[in-house]
């Protein structure tokens, strides 16, 4: 394996971004962006059990208990 760089070109003095499109990878608020998490086990299990009895998917659950952590913790600012 080589050290060098791919392309030794050097690189222009001005680069030119009038095709660029703003916020291309902006995430609009309502989107669901979908994040790696890692959990214990026993909590995986415990709230894959309450989501299940509930009938709604592991992640609608998670948000919605994260959602009422915020709201407590900022109500006790």
């Amino acid at each position: 394996m080589t050290l060098n760089p791919i392309d030794d070109a050097p690189m222009p003095d001005e680069i030119a971004f009038s095709k660029a499109t703003r916020g291309l990878h902006h995430i609009p608020p309502d989107a669901k962006v979908y994040l790696p998490a890692s959990i214990e086990r026993s909590v995986w299990e415990y709230f894959s059990e309450k989501a299940e009895q509930k009938g709604i998917g592991l992640s609608e659950l998670l948000t919605d208990v994260l959602k009422r952590d915020i709201e407590i913790n900022e109500a006790l600012k």
